[in-house]
């Protein structure tokens, strides 16, 4: 799907948050700069995050926490941790273990952690800029509607 601006991909997000349940993952993908942290405060609103509290990019404190109508979301940046210790940064970062206690895990930068997160996606979302926007492809068995 083609969002022309922020607010088309904040109105995603807040469809996907809306879906979204307890243990679940969301993985976003797309180069610097393609709209994954407005995605996941779209998310969190979503889920029940108040408009007031400011959804940023975790990208130094590699994970943020909030507290939603259907229990905790964690958004975590794992950019900084791409290399060859990337699996032992992000088990002790304890997200897996997190998820497995109920808690709504959404990772930028997450595609090749996707097993050490506890696998399974309930959706992937991969942006990509365009000159007009960005497209959005999704895939996963939490799909939102769209109108």
């Amino acid at each position: 799907m083609h969002l022309k601006t922020r607010r088309d991909t904040e109105r995603l997000g807040r469809a996907i948050g809306e879906r979204l349940g307890p243990g679940d993952l969301v993985v976003l993908v797309g180069e610097l700069g393609a709209g994954k942290t407005a995605l996941a405060g779209g998310i969190a609103r979503g889920l029940g995050v108040a408009e007031d509290v400011r959804v940023t990019s975790p990208t130094f404190t590699l994970v943020h926490e909030y507290e939603t109508k259907k229990g905790t979301l964690l958004h975590a940046d794992l950019h900084r941790l791409l290399g060859e210790r990337a699996r032992e940064e992000i088990e002790r970062l304890g997200l897996r273990e997190r998820r497995d206690e109920g808690c709504i895990l959404v990772v930028e930068w997450g595609a090749g952690a996707v097993a050490w997160l506890g696998g399974d996606p309930a959706l992937v979302v991969e942006l990509a800029v365009r000159r007009d926007g960005r497209d959005a492809t999704l895939s996963g068995r939490r799909m939102p509607e769209l109108a």
